[in-house]
């Protein structure tokens, strides 16, 4: 490039980035150091202690307040001359539409959550607007570029589905410790804590439904009457002593597992211990109560020691007590939240309990941490290599120098003195539905499914809509909007608890029903197929979508070969690659897609001096498929495997 031909591109530049995290805080300083004057930011986070080990912007005495505003601040203070526009607020916004995008010549992700990428993806297509999109996880990182009709967009690729747990494992055999996580956190804190009213399958089903039923009844209830201690007691020997002992009634599950266990709090701790459990009132006395601690209560203090069964059964009491008598508002209205330091002492402590009665090892309340929250610790380092390569990848787009774009993979370790990998983006796939207007094939139970279930499972769940309108034809079925009158409104909610087969303008197999966003100016037709059973385990949802993923999967030959000892699924398998050793689980509900397993990419042209061993690349991007910046926080996306470059197996062609 030409030195002064690039800076003219960059000084004449609007520049919009999504994200203000641990790759927006280096991108927002690259960007200013490299002379980018415009520059917009949008971030509705707030800034947490947990950001100021890598998002080194913000400071101790930035905590609590927003992300873009205290960015913007921070880089104005040694580059005083350019424009930095801050949003607190969410991408999703509806003041952030398709004419607010256009008036940028690019926009940059980093992103931390699928949802929000496949939004901005939507928007920037709509908006003809190249967007440039990026991920990290611990030492792996991502910069792959999307424009419009040239190359893939971010959707183009099926994104792996986070990993999946059969409910009967999560509360009547688990195994591994991650299993013990899902049922603290996902059935025991939010049946204590979270909705009353929403389902729960936390107890244990029993041959006996009668003597069950009448002994669960309100087990979980806190009587206004009711001393906590003794609430604490009725609750944990119902869950670990009654429970297990009901579980182990049915002989016929531990002909082939490990027997548990029960385990009731009189073998643990005494009465007289129970009640004098902790020191909350003195410590929390006149503090916030969203700081309130068991563990600062009880004295203990290192995250990383793994607690006694003793000590799980006393932070369980104590966590509960404090909810109870410090956050007692908040019950009934709580989620897990990571950065919830009681909630995430309670769910250590209920999940090691669990996983002591059913012969698992314990586990730290760091590991658990991270485990709950899916966390996979950043690396400043890898954010800043990321960071310099979007800038590049920037540059490049505003001088539409499209023979020079590149997608580069960063590795965790060197092949062939290489750490990063380059690779020649490809035209879109004509199969997406996003971008090439695909349509789509649903199988389900016409008969039996609601329109709300199409609505929450396909619609918003897996087609990421958040303001979904569906038409039959000219019926219109559903639709969303603060401008609807209120007949319209009771009549769309009618019609969500309606089978599809029973609505005004029936749907069944054969039928082609038409889904827009018109806040992304979205719109992709499903062919509906009638089907009348499904497998609980593995279709836990109850019906099936398909179509360009299942394209795609043709050109695979449904590949079962094993890298590493891990087994890579046909593209028709909805679970993630995972190892044992592997603690960066999600355990969330089934995402959009399925596993694209080795979905095979070109590297650019080179001379055989310069080509790396990819047999390891490979490897270590199986090991590593879920690239993201983790930033603390839930995300999904994927690191695609590079083929052999002597391979004469199937590849999709290179935009011109």
């Amino acid at each position: 490039m030409a030195s002064e031909e690039p800076l003219s591109a960059i000084k004449g530049a609007k520049v919009l980035m999504v994200g203000a995290g641990g790759i927006g805080c280096e991108l927002l300083k690259t960007l200013a150091l490299s002379g980018f004057q415009d520059i917009h930011i949008i971030d509705m986070d707030t800034i947490e202690v947990s950001n100021l080990n890598r998002q080194f912007l913000f400071r101790k005495s930035h905590v609590g307040q927003s992300k873009a505003k205290v960015a913007r601040d921070a880089v104005l203070r040694f580059r005083p001359h350019i424009s930095i526009t801050p949003y607190h607020a969410n991408v999703k916004d509806p003041d952030f539409k398709v004419d607010f995008f256009q008036q940028f010549n690019v926009v940059l992700n980093g992103l931390d959550n699928l949802d929000a990428r496949r939004h901005v993806n939507r928007l920037c297509l709509a908006a003809d607007v190249p967007l440039i999109e990026s991920g990290t996880t611990g030492f792996l990182g991502q910069v792959t570029v999307h424009v419009k009709s040239k190359t893939e967009c971010y959707e183009c690729q099926p994104k792996p589905a986070p990993k999946t747990y059969p409910v009967c494992t999560i509360t009547s055999t688990p195994s591994k410790f991650v299993h013990c996580i899902v049922w603290a956190k996902d059935l025991l804190f939010a049946k204590l804590f979270g909705d009353k009213n929403q389902e729960n399958d936390l107890n244990v089903r029993s041959s006996d439904a009668t003597s069950s039923s009448v002994h669960a009844e309100d087990v979980f209830e806190h009587k206004t009457d009711e001393d906590i201690d003794q609430y604490g007691r009725r609750i944990y020997d119902h869950v670990f002593g009654y429970n297990i002992e009901l579980a182990l009634s049915n002989e016929e599950t531990w002909k082939n597992r490990n027997m548990p266990k029960p385990i009731y709090s009189r073998d643990v701790l005494p009465i007289e211990l129970i009640q004098q459990n902790g020191n909350a009132d003195k410590i929390f006395e006149a503090g916030d109560p969203s700081f309130v601690s068991a563990m600062a209560s009880l004295g203990l203090k290192n995250p990383q020691d793994v607690w006694s069964l003793r000590e799980n059964s006393r932070i369980f009491f104590e966590a509960l007590k404090l909810f109870f008598l410090k956050r007692e508002k908040e019950v009934g209205n709580l989620t897990f939240d990571k950065d919830d330091q009681l909630a995430v002492e309670f769910v250590t402590a209920a999940a090691n309990i669990r996983a002591a009665s059913f012969g698992i090892p314990l586990h730290s309340l760091f590991e658990a941490k991270g485990i709950a929250g899916n966390i996979v610790h950043a690396v400043a380092t890898t954010n800043a290599i990321i960071a310099g390569l979007i800038v590049i990848e920037a540059i490049k787009v505003l001088q539409n120098d499209a023979n020079k774009y590149r997608m580069t993979y960063c590795l965790e370790h060197p092949s062939r003195k290489m750490l990063l990998m380059p690779v020649e983006p490809f035209e879109p796939n004509k199969s997406c539905y996003v971008c090439s207007e695909t349509p789509l094939l649903l199988e389900v139970n016409t008969n039996r499914s609601k329109l709300r279930d199409f609505v929450e499972k396909i619609v918003k769940s897996k087609l990421g809509m958040s303001s979904p309108l569906i038409m039959h034809g000219p019926a219109l079925l559903y639709e969303v909007g603060d401008d609807l009158e209120k007949d319209m409104v009771a009549n769309y909610a009618a019609n969500l608890e309606k089978v599809l087969s029973e609505l005004p303008s029936p749907v069944t197999g054969g039928t082609i029903l038409t889904v827009e966003d018109l806040r992304q100016e979205l719109s992709c037709n499903i062919n509906i197929t009638h089907r009348d059973e499904f497998d609980e385990e593995k279709e836990p949802d109850g019906m099936v979508l398909s179509g360009w993923t299942q394209n795609m999967a043709k050109e695979e030959d449904n590949n079962t070969s094993t890298d590493n000892g891990v087994s890579k699924p046909n593209s028709s398998q909805a679970s993630s690659l995972e190892t044992e050793e592997d603690r960066e689980i999600e355990i969330v509900p089934t995402g959009s897609g399925s596993v694209l397993a080795g979905k095979k990419r070109k590297l650019p042209d080179t001379s055989d001096a310069t080509i790396p061993d990819l047999s390891s690349v490979t490897d270590e991007m199986i090991s590593k498929q879920n690239l993201e910046e983790i930033d603390d926080d839930d995300d999904d996306d994927d690191l695609v495997m590079l083929d052999d470059v002597n391979s004469n197996g199937s590849k999709k062609k290179r935009f011109q």
